[in-house]
């Protein structure tokens, strides 16, 4: 992959990463005060109507296809629906740190799906990278250290909302990415609307109210700002960023999420740090170059015959 081809990406892809990275800041505010599902449903609920608004200002229309819109729903369910609450879920018992590095095991989920899938190839540099980030994450969750009280299920909850973002970008690559006769933008608002919908139905039937407006603001701002960003934008980012790099490639953010999660977290939750978490982060941010081709493997040829 050549340096000039990543540069015409890179810049959406860092942007993406430090939406992500503080949307765990925001979850851990969010789901203080509210229930779960709750704050899947109201990001969702502002994210889509970010981008109906700007579908609308820029002449767009949502698509007719029914077959499409069976593709939102799936991918809703795996990419938006399940992950959203199951963060919201293990935030309550385990850092906003420790939730972004859970998810940055996303690349490896993806990987293992879009091969059965059969839309990538996995090269050696690819698994090396991916290998190598997967190490990193386990330095810096300190895998050697006995987790406690809820932080067992929180972790497991944030683990599985990781499998489910696999799943869903697999699928993303496999049925909606590149697709020509659909601009980004219009997938993304498909596929958040989508999502609204099945949330205000899963969240209703679980007898939870859809809004409580008996919430502080700064609950109020924090939703804002992971509906409008974490979500809205942020997934016009996603759909932009996979129909130029590739599923894979794409899913590699989340290795960079930690280090902006770390960042917000210690500095205004005054979350705590310790040392294996920034010497993961540099093993993590080493398995990125790795993986887009910046730095190749020397055994490389040794590894694979087919170039990437």
């Amino acid at each position: 992959m050549q340096i000039s081809h990543v540069g015409r990406w890179l810049p959406a892809f860092l942007v993406l990463a430090a939406i992500w990275g503080n949307s765990f800041f925001f979850i851990k505010i969010a789901v203080g005060a509210l229930h779960p599902l709750q704050v899947s449903f109201g990001r969702m609920l502002i994210g889509a109507s970010v981008l109906l608004v700007v579908l609308l200002a820029g002449r767009l229309s949502l698509p007719r296809d029914p077959r499409l819109w069976g593709h939102f729903q799936v991918v809703s369910v795996v990419a938006t629906t399940v992950p959203f609450t199951l963060f919201a879920y293990g935030e309550q018992y385990v850092s906003s740190v420790v939730a972004a590095i859970w998810n940055a095991t996303t690349p490896l989920c993806t990987l293992a799906f879009t091969l059965l899938l059969g839309s990538e190839k996995a090269t050696a540099t690819r698994m090396t990278g991916l290998g190598l980030g997967f190490a990193g994450v386990m330095v810096v969750l300190g895998v050697w250290q006995p987790l406690q009280g809820g932080q067992l299920a929180g972790s497991l909850a944030c683990f599985g909302a990781a499998l489910s973002y696999g799943v869903g970008g697999a699928y993303m690559g496999r049925f909606l990415t590149g697709r020509r006769s659909e601009p980004p933008m219009v997938l993304a608002t498909g596929q958040l609307v989508s999502g609204t919908v099945q949330l205000a139905v899963i969240t209703l039937v679980a007898g939870v109210p859809l809004v409580d407006l008996s919430v502080p603001a700064p609950v109020w701002w924090s939703l804002l700002a992971l509906g409008g960003l974490g979500t809205g934008l942020a997934y016009l980012l996603l759909y932009w960023v996979q129909a130029r790099a590739g599923v894979t490639t794409t899913s590699t953010v989340t290795y960079l999420l930690p280090v902006f999660a770390t960042v917000s977290g210690v500095v205004f939750l005054d979350e705590s740090l310790s040392w294996n978490q920034p010497v993961g982060a540099l093993i993590v941010l080493l398995a990125i170059a790795v993986t887009q081709g910046l730095i190749r493997p020397r055994s490389r040829r040794h590894l694979a015959a087919v170039p990437d």
